[in-house]
């Protein structure tokens, strides 16, 4: 399974940016995907999961209101919409794969990608 971010980048607070990560070896439905964020000196984050055939989601209730989770199937991507960033969203943003378990445990994710970094100036 091999997964790669793209679309991160230097922002201004307030704008949007999306994030994608190509995700080839493993087929869409047979686990969850979900994106985690890591700032300087903090532990790993949960953003934003989604399973199933039907692309069931869920949400840190910190980001709910402004992030999106969606699936492209026909790129084989996992895409996360992120809108109003952030001064305090600037972090390196993972895509994991492969949970089966409780989507929101980073533990429960067999593959990750390399990271995209995200920074949002006040």
């Amino acid at each position: 399974v091999q997964l790669v971010e793209s679309g991160g980048g230097l922002v201004q607070a307030g704008s949007s940016l999306r994030l994608s990560c190509a995700v080839s070896g493993r087929t869409f439905g047979s686990s969850a995907e979900g994106w985690f964020r890591q700032a300087p000196g903090k532990e790993r984050e949960f953003l934003a999961a989604i399973w199933g055939s039907g692309d069931s989601t869920y949400y840190a209730g910190s980001v709910k209101a402004r992030f999106t989770i969606s699936r492209d199937h026909t790129k084989n991507t996992v895409d996360l919409q992120m809108n109003s960033l952030k001064a305090e969203d600037t972090a390196v943003y993972y895509c994991a794969a492969g949970a089966r378990g409780l989507v929101f445990m980073k533990t429960n994710y067999d593959s990750w990608g390399q990271g995209t970094q995200v920074t949002v100036s006040s």
